[in-house]
């Protein structure tokens, strides 16, 4: 189902907590809301499945206006970070509860479970109590029964942050292979930065009910809007210098820059710069070396400036405290910040 939202605003207690939110979701797509805690994201969630209705803008589900229309008409489920299980119910009838609320026959019911069973990989577990589960598996059983209900859209609200890596990503995944299999518009809240990259078609990313930029992984990564969305998917370096004859000037760092001579802001990440030993024209000294498994850290100096940064290197052995390097740049990883 496609879902547009035109100029969204919420208020709390009289307090406004989203601010003239616009998104556009093609059926089908999987999109994260991202950002910190507090930033409006779960409170657009629930906006959209209607447990929450807006002071002002509009809800378009497949181009029909959703204002006013109740959460249980919307087609709308949602996963919430505590599941909401059934204790005593077993893992086959919480799986089976909205199906039963439909009317649908227990035959039908019974086939179904199985099937939706198999699809989480919980194989066997439908007389399973919901207090024998692990972490892992009760998150399978809510995506169960959520499915179950035949959703238009799929809303998750950072229900993986319980878990730990390993089974976060092991959830993630198996959402997005559900998620492209049955075509289902999805959309998942996270503060996780990878969750983000890794599985979604677009990111929409967030700050105090307002929306920073909303786009492809791809583009939010390499082209950020602004210094706050780049330093949030990946650490990197940030230089305020002057473009004078085709160079751009920092404490930090120099190099060639073929643009209007002006004063610029530029976000550079780890692997936009290459350190490289050269004796004959250097431009930076080691002054120390720091070991950090896979990667190393090497701190390095300007020559004829107060700036320092530190550059990873994948072979640490090469290097000494003191050698003389050559720092290179990238121009096509240069991210213009406002």
């Amino acid at each position: 189902m496609d879902l547009e939202l035109k100029k969204i605003t919420v208020d709390l207690s009289k307090t406004e907590i989203l601010h003239e939110i616009e998104l556009s979701v093609t059926d089908g797509q999987l999109i994260t809301l991202f950002g910190a805690s507090g930033c409006g994201k779960s409170t657009l969630l629930k906006t959209i499945a209607g447990i929450i209705e807006p002071r002002s803008g509009q809800m378009f589900f497949d181009g029909v206006l959703a204002n006013g229309v109740p959460a249980h008409k919307r087609g709308t489920v949602v996963v919430f970070q505590d599941l909401r299980l059934f204790p005593h119910m077993t893992v086959g009838k919480n799986i089976g509860f909205p199906m039963k609320m439909k009317g649908m026959a227990k035959d039908a019911i019974r086939e179904k479970v199985f099937c939706l069973l198999n699809r989480v990989q919980l194989e066997g577990f439908e007389n399973r109590r919901i207090d024998e589960l692990s972490g892992g598996q009760l998150q399978r059983v809510a995506l169960a029964r959520a499915l179950a209900a035949d959703p238009r859209i799929l809303l998750l609200d950072e229900p993986f942050s319980s878990l730990d890596e390993k089974l976060r990503k092991n959830m993630a995944e198996l959402i997005r292979t559900l998620q492209k299999e049955l075509n289902l518009t999805t959309i998942l809240v996270t503060h996780d930065k990878n969750e983000a990259l890794a599985f979604s078609d677009r990111i929409a990313v967030m700050k105090d009910g307002t929306l920073l930029q909303y786009d492809t992984p791809q583009v939010i990564y390499e082209k950020p809007v602004n210094r706050e969305v780049a330093e949030s998917f990946g650490e990197g370096f940030y230089f305020e210098g002057i473009v004078q004859n085709g160079r751009f000037i920092s404490e930090e760092i120099e190099f060639l820059l073929p643009t209007e001579e002006s004063n610029y802001q530029v976000f550079i990440r780890p692997e936009g710069l290459t350190v490289s030993r050269n004796t004959e024209n250097p431009t930076h000294t080691i002054w120390d070396i720091q070991y950090r498994g896979r990667y190393s850290y090497v701190m390095i100096r300007q020559l004829y400036g107060k700036g320092q940064i530190s550059v990873p290197i994948l072979e640490h052995e090469a290097y000494q405290v003191g050698d003389l390097v050559r720092l290179s740049v990238d121009e096509k990883k240069i991210i213009y910040l406002s």
